[in-house]
C-alpha cells in the first residue's frame, strides 16, 4: 500500500498551492466592501484549490466514443439542461457537485482533443453572446482560445476573427483551435495578432457579434503568485486596467455592424473593472442600450450563483463551496 500514498500525497502536494498574503491583503480590503458578508464564503473557495471544481466541455468535432457514458459514471452530468433559446443543444459540457479534474489531453498534431476543461462559468458569455449560423463574430482577446471554441460547438459563423495581441498567448490560442476545429472549418477562422484597441478603426461596421473578454485582475491566479514583487506590481497596475478596458470595448463598438450585439466579460470580482467600465461605455457611447439577460441567468441558475442587485444586463458569477465557479462578469450590450 506504499506506493499509492506516496503517489496521493505527491499529487496533493501539487495542488497544496501557496497564498500570497499581498494579493489577499489586498482583497480583503477590497471585496469585504464591494461584496459585504458574500466575500467570506468567496474567498474559502478562492483560497481552497482542493474544493475546485472544472468542467468539460465536449468537441463535437471529435465524436468521441464512451466519453458521455464515462463521465455519467464518474457522477458528471449536464450543465446546461434547460430548454431557453440561449442553450443550443450542440453545446455539450458536463460539470459534477464533488470537487476534481478529469485527466487532459495533449496536443497532438493532426489529431483533434476530444473535450476541453475549463471553468464552467466561462462559458456565460458565449450563451449570451447567442450566435446564429453566418453571423459575422470576432472575439476581441482570444487566448488561449475556450470561448472560441465554445462558439464553434454552438452555431457556424459566417465569418470568425479570433484577435490575440501578446505573442505567447497567440500561439497558444493557435494551438488550441488546431487541437479541437477539424480542416474545412479551420479555413473560415481568421487568426490575427492586433492591437484590439484598433481592430474598430481596421474593421468599422464588420461583425454581427463582438466578444470582449478582456484583460482583468485575474482573482484566482492572483491570489498565488509565487513571486511577491511581480504580485505587488500587478496590484499597483491594476487600477490601469479598466481604463484598457473602456478602450477595448470602444473598439469593439466600432467593430460592431448597427443590430448587432457584444458581450463584456471578466473573471475578476473587481466593480472598477466590471460595472463601473460597463456603466461608463452606457453614459459615453448614444448608441449603446443594455440587453436583459436574466432570463439566462435563470436557465442556468441551478449550476451557479450570483450577486443579487445587479442591473438586468449583467450577472456576476459568485464561487461557492458545491458551486465553485467563477468569478466571472458578464454583460450584453446592442449597437442601435
Amino acid at each position: 500500500f506504499l506506493l499509492p500514498l506516496k503517489l496521493e500525497s505527491k499529487t496533493k502536494g501539487k495542488l497544496q498551492k501557496q497564498i500570497c498574503q499581498v494579493v489577499l491583503d489586498h482583497f480583503e480590503k477590497q471585496y469585504s466592501v464591494e461584496l459585504g458578508d458574500t466575500w467570506t464564503s468567496v474567498r474559502d473557495v478562492l483560497t481552497s484549490p482542493l474544493c475546485w471544481q472544472y468542467a468539460v466541455l465536449l468537441n463535437k468535432f471529435s465524436q468521441p466514443s464512451r466519453l458521455e457514458s464515462n463521465l455519467l459514471g464518474r457522477e458528471y452530468h449536464p450543465a446546461f439542461q434547460g430548454s431557453a433559446p440561449c442553450l443550443p443543444t450542440s453545446l455539450k459540457c458536463y460539470v459534477k457537485r464533488t470537487p476534481g479534474k478529469f485527466p487532459a489531453q495533449k496536443h497532438q498534431a493532426g489529431k483533434l482533443k476530444e473535450y476541453y476543461l475549463l471553468n464552467a462559468a466561462s462559458l456565460l458569455p458565449v450563451l449570451a453572446l447567442e450566435v446564429k449560423d453566418g453571423e459575422d463574430v470576432l472575439d476581441l482577446c482570444a487566448a488561449p482560445g475556450g470561448k472560441s471554441v465554445a462558439i464553434l460547438q454552438c452555431a457556424y459563423p459566417g465569418q470568425f476573427h479570433c484577435n490575440e495581441y501578446d505573442e505567447l498567448r497567440s500561439r497558444w490560442l493557435k494551438q488550441t483551435i488546431e487541437s479541437f476545429i477539424p480542416d474545412p472549418l479551420i479555413n473560415l477562422i481568421t487568426l490575427s495578432k492586433l492591437d484590439g484597441r484598433q481592430i474598430g478603426d481596421l474593421k468599422p461596421e464588420f461583425y454581427d457579434k463582438v466578444l470582449v473578454d478582456a484583460p482583468c485582475s485575474n482573482d484566482r491566479s492572483w491570489l498565488f503568485s509565487s513571486d511577491i514583487q511581480q504580485a505587488a506590481l500587478r496590484l499597483t497596475q491594476r487600477k490601469e486596467l479598466s481604463s484598457l478596458q473602456f478602450q477595448l470595448l470602444r473598439s469593439a463598438i466600432k467593430a460592431l455592424r448597427p443590430g448587432g450585439s457584444l458581450v463584456y466579460s471578466t473573471c475578476t470580482l473587481s466593480k472598477a473593472e466590471n460595472s463601473d467600465v460597463i456603466n461608463l461605455i452606457l453614459n459615453s457611447c448614444s448608441d449603446i442600450v443594455p440587453v436583459d439577460i436574466s432570463e439566462m441567468a435563470k436557465a442556468v441558475s441551478q449550476e451557479f450563483t450570483f450577486l443579487s442587485g445587479t442591473q438586468q444586463h449583467e450577472l456576476l458569477v459568485l464561487p461557492e463551496k458545491g458551486r465553485a465557479w467563477g468569478p466571472m462578469y458578464l454583460a450584453k450590450l446592442k449597437k442601435m
